[in-house]
């Protein structure tokens, strides 16, 4: 009998494993400590009696970006990392400014889906999926007030594709999305990715991609 009831604990301990997602939170907030030498999955939390309201609180947004680099675009995150107050609780924003045909070039948020409104301009947006559905291509002209959301881990882009400055404000699904930006993280890799494996993967020569790692490859998510 004993042995039967162990087996049926260990099955279920199994079984919530199995289906197990982020915790809920066990507390009103967990004010992110940035200054702790502590490494855990995400940020340790300060003394919650030690917390402010400034620990939850981020100004400037309101104000655009600079724009005149190469990609004619800008984007202001504001996660974990800019309001600690944020930590645990799942969720961030970004302003993104565009100047006529800038780019947001394509790249993928490892830890959150986006959904992207348009304040003013119009936009050219898309993503593509994965392997499976043949990678297929979803893409929309967005104009003042539409909403498009990408899906979580899945390349996508944002092109300004008309004669005027773009914003628009994205939310994202995690404290802390990330971002992945595919050429810098392909071509600017440190140390660089063997050339011959790029060569071959890309199917060009291997000047071509010797050229392409030489280049500048600029980051808009300072």
């Amino acid at each position: 009998m004993a042995a039967h009831f162990l087996f049926l604990a260990l099955l279920a301990l199994a079984s919530s494993h199995a289906i197990a997602s982020d915790p809920s939170q066990l507390q009103d907030f967990c004010v992110a400590d940035l200054k702790s030498n502590v490494l855990v999955n995400g940020f340790v939390c300060k003394d919650p009696k030690l917390a402010k309201a400034e620990d939850f609180f981020f100004y400037g947004l309101d104000k655009p970006r600079d724009t005149g680099n190469k990609l004619g675009s800008n984007v202001t995150q504001v996660n974990v990392n800019q309001i600690p107050g944020l930590n645990t609780l799942g969720i961030s924003l970004a302003r993104l400014d565009f100047a006529p045909y800038g780019v947001n070039p394509p790249h993928i948020h490892p830890r959150g889906t986006e959904i992207l409104t348009v304040l003013e301009g119009t936009l050219h947006v898309g993503f593509v999926t994965s392997n499976s559905p043949n990678n297929q291509l979803f893409t929309k002209v967005l104009n003042k007030g539409d909403v498009f959301v990408f899906p979580q881990g899945l390349i996508h882009f944002q092109f300004n594709c008309g004669k005027t400055n773009v914003v628009a404000i994205a939310g994202l699904s995690s404290q802390n999305p990330g971002v992945i930006t595919i050429a810098n993280a392909v071509f600017g890799a440190k140390p660089p990715i063997s050339d011959y494996v790029l060569a071959k993967a890309f199917q060009l020569d291997k000047k071509t991609v010797d050229w392409l790692q030489a280049q500048f490859w600029m980051d808009n998510n300072n």
